[in-house]
C-alpha cells in the first residue's frame, strides 16, 4: 500500500506541469513543509565536512541555465534535477568510480546525497545508470567544460588558487588511453569474421560456411607460434584467418541486396573490408572494432613503447597546478599545431588570457595566436633570472597527469566515440580540481581542529608559574 501510495503521489506531482511547457528538468522540491517520518541530512552529517563545504561553494543555477535548453520536448517524464546529475558527474570523477557504483555510493553516502541537492536522506537509487549516459550526450563537450569552469571558480572562492595564477600556465600533451585489449592480427581477423557472420545470420542472410569452429582454433594456433618463436607457421595460420574473413566479406556481399543493408550490418562489413585491406605498412590502422577512433601513439617510453587511445592537451596552472583546460586531439596531430585551440579554451573557461605559457621542445615552431602571449620552452638558453626561475615549474604538469591516470578516470577511457573522448578528457580535469579543492578544505578543517585542541588543552592545564619566599 505505501508503494501504491508513492506512486499515486509521484503521479501527482508529474501532473502539476504544464503540458504545453517543455519538460525540463524537475524542480526542486518545496522546503516549507517537515516530514516527520524522513531524517533531515541536516541533523546527521557534519556540516564541516569537505563535502559539505565545497557543496557551498559551487554555483548550481548555472546548470539549470545552461542544460535547461537541451530539454525541448513537450512530452514524455520530465527529466531528473539538474544538480543531481551535475554532483554524480562530479563525484563520479573525484572519486574514481564508475556509473554504477557511484549511483550505488551515493545511498550509502549522506555526504553525496547532500552535495547533489537533496535534503532527507533517501533509500532508493537516484536514477538508472543508464541515465548519466544519456545526460553525457545531451550535454556534450560544451556542457562538461561548463562543469570544469565551475571547479575552476570553486577553487578560487576556496582559496586553492590565486587569481594571479591564471596568468601563468603549463601546457602539455598526454596519452587517453582507450578500454581495448592489445591489437594483435590474430584476435582482430577473427572476431572481424566472427561479427559479420553473426550480423548476417540477423539480416537472414545464409552463408555457405561462417568457420566457426576453423577460426578459433587458428586464432590460438598463432598465438603458440608466435610463443615459441615460430613465426613462419605464424604468419601461416594469419594467411588462413584473413583468407577466412575474405570469403564471409564475398559471400554477404553477393547475397544482400543493395539498400537492404540494416546499419549494423553494413557497419559491421564496412570495418571487415577495412580491417581486410590492412597491411603493415598501411595508414590509419584498425586497432579495435568496437573502438575504430584508437589511435597508435609513441611517445618514446622505454615501460610503454606504444600506446592506443587519442592524445589529450592538458594545461595546468603553474603554481598550484590546477587544470585550466583539457581537450582531446583526434589525429594526433602535432603538439605544436594544436597549441592555439589549448589555449582559446582556457581563456574561455578562465575568462583570463594567460601572459606567459611554459612547454617542453614538443611545442617548437608555434606562436601563440595572441601577441601579449609569450610562449617559453624548456632548455631556452640566455633568459633572464625571472624566467629561467619561472621555466623550473614546467614540470608541475607530469604529476598532475600522473594523479588523474592514477586518482582518476584518465588512465582508461569507456566513453564510445570521439565524442566518448572529448568528455571524459574534460571530466577528468574537472575530477582533478575537486580533489584538490577537497584535500584544501580538508586541511583547513584539520587545522582548525589542532588548534582548538590545543587552546583546550592550554585552559585545562595552565603552566605553573613558580612564587617566591616571602622575604626571601
Amino acid at each position: 500500500m505505501a508503494l501504491v501510495a508513492t506512486n499515486r503521489c509521484n503521479r501527482a506531482e508529474t501532473l502539476q506541469f504544464d503540458e504545453a511547457d517543455p519538460m525540463r528538468s524537475k524542480p526542486p522540491k518545496s522546503a516549507v513543509e517537515n516530514d516527520l517520518f524522513r531524517q533531515e541530512l541536516v541533523n546527521i552529517i557534519n556540516m564541516r565536512h569537505e563535502l559539505v563545504r565545497l557543496a557551498e561553494l559551487i554555483d548550481w543555477s548555472v546548470f539549470d541555465r545552461e542544460f535547461g535548453a537541451q530539454f525541448v520536448s513537450t512530452t514524455g517524464r520530465p527529466a531528473l534535477p539538474t544538480r543531481l546529475v551535475a554532483g554524480l558527474l562530479y563525484l563520479k570523477h573525484a572519486y574514481a568510480l564508475s556509473d554504477e557504483d557511484i549511483v550505488e555510493r551515493w545511498v550509502e553516502n549522506p555526504y553525496f546525497q547532500y552535495f547533489c541537492g537533496e535534503r532527507y536522506f533517501r533509500h532508493e537509487l537516484p536514477c538508472d545508470p543508464s541515465s548519466l549516459v544519456r545526460w553525457r550526450k545531451r550535454i556534450g563537450e560544451a556542457g562538461a567544460e561548463w562543469l570544469l569552469t565551475q571547479t575552476i571558480e570553486a577553487a578560487k572562492a576556496s582559496g586553492t588558487i590565486r587569481r594571479a595564477s591564471l596568468s601563468t600556465i603549463v601546457v602539455d600533451t598526454t596519452v587517453q588511453e582507450k578500454a581495448i585489449a592489445y591489437p594483435t592480427d590474430s584476435r582482430l581477423l577473427n572476431r572481424a569474421r566472427a561479427q559479420l557472420a553473426d550480423a548476417a545470420q540477423a539480416h537472414g542472410i545464409e552463408l555457405r560456411q561462417s568457420y566457426a569452429r576453423l577460426g578459433p582454433a587458428a586464432e590460438h594456433q598463432a598465438a603458440r607460434f608466435a610463443h615459441a618463436r615460430q613465426f613462419r607457421r605464424m604468419r601461416g595460420q594469419l594467411r588462413k584467418l584473413r583468407g577466412w574473413l575474405g570469403r564471409v566479406i564475398r559471400d554477404v556481399e553477393r547475397k544482400a541486396t543493395a539498400g537492404s543493408l540494416t546499419e549494423t550490418l553494413a557497419q559491421r562489413l564496412m570495418l571487415a573490408k577495412r580491417l581486410y585491406t590492412q597491411r603493415r605498412e598501411s595508414r590509419n590502422k584498425l586497432y579495435a572494432l568496437h573502438a575504430p577512433e584508437a589511435e597508435c601513439i609513441a611517445k618514446g617510453k622505454a615501460r610503454r613503447p606504444y600506446e592506443f587511445g587519442v592524445n589529450v592537451s592538458v594545461a595546468v596552472t603553474a603554481q598550484e597546478g590546477l587544470v585550466v583546460g583539457m581537450r582531446s586531439m583526434p589525429g594526433n596531430p602535432y603538439d605544436g599545431h594544436r597549441l592555439a585551440s589549448a589555449l582559446e579554451q582556457v581563456e574561455i573557461l578562465t575568462d583570463t588570457a594567460p601572459s606567459i605559457v611554459l612547454a617542453d621542445r614538443g611545442y617548437r615552431g608555434a606562436t601563440p595566436s595572441n601577441p601579449a602571449t609569450r610562449l617559453n620552452l624548456s632548455h631556452t638558453r640566455r633568459l633572464p633570472p625571472d624566467l629561467a626561475r619561472l621555466l623550473k615549474r614546467r614540470q608541475v604538469v607530469e604529476p598532475m597527469i600522473g594523479h588523474m591516470k592514477t586518482d582518476g578516470l584518465l588512465g582508461r577511457n569507456w566513453l564510445k566515440g570521439e565524442i566518448g573522448d572529448a568528455l571524459h578528457a574534460v571530466m577528468c580535469g574537472a575530477g582533478h580540481n575537486l580533489r584538490m579543492i577537497l584535500a584544501r578544505l580538508k586541511a583547513l578543517y584539520c587545522a582548525v581542529l589542532a588548534w582548538i585542541a590545543t587552546a583546550a588543552s592550554e585552559v585545562k592545564s595552565p603552566r605553573l608559574v613558580p612564587v617566591t619566599a616571602v622575604g626571601a
